[in-house]
């Protein structure tokens, strides 16, 4: 029963963190530095995330066919294949290693 007061609580939280930042800068511009920060922060995390599912949350669960299937995204994306298909090459070459293996 303590599961959705638990939700209920990050939802609001959530919001209040939302809200903070327009509410305490206003109209104001942020510092250049600031907005460069800002825009890397999306591309590292994706890094981090993509690191973490391929090497498990303790580094201990690497799986070496996801590793060879995001070098065949990787490949296509890099020869202009467009993302779907880029995505589906990566998935083809896991399961195929995968069956093999």
């Amino acid at each position: 029963m303590t599961l959705w007061p638990a939700i209920a609580a990050v939802a609001a939280i959530n919001v209040l963190f939302k809200a903070a930042g327009p509410t305490t800068l206003g109209g104001r511009e942020l510092p250049r530095p600031v907005l460069r920060v800002i825009a890397m922060l999306a591309p590292a995390l994706l890094a981090a995330l993509i690191v973490v599912e391929v090497a498990g949350p303790r580094w201990d669960g690497f799986d070496w066919t996801v590793t060879a299937g995001l070098g065949g995204a990787l490949g296509a994306r890099l020869l202009r294949a467009p993302e779907l298909p880029a995505i589906l090459c990566g998935v083809a070459v896991t399961a195929a290693l995968r069956l093999a293996f």
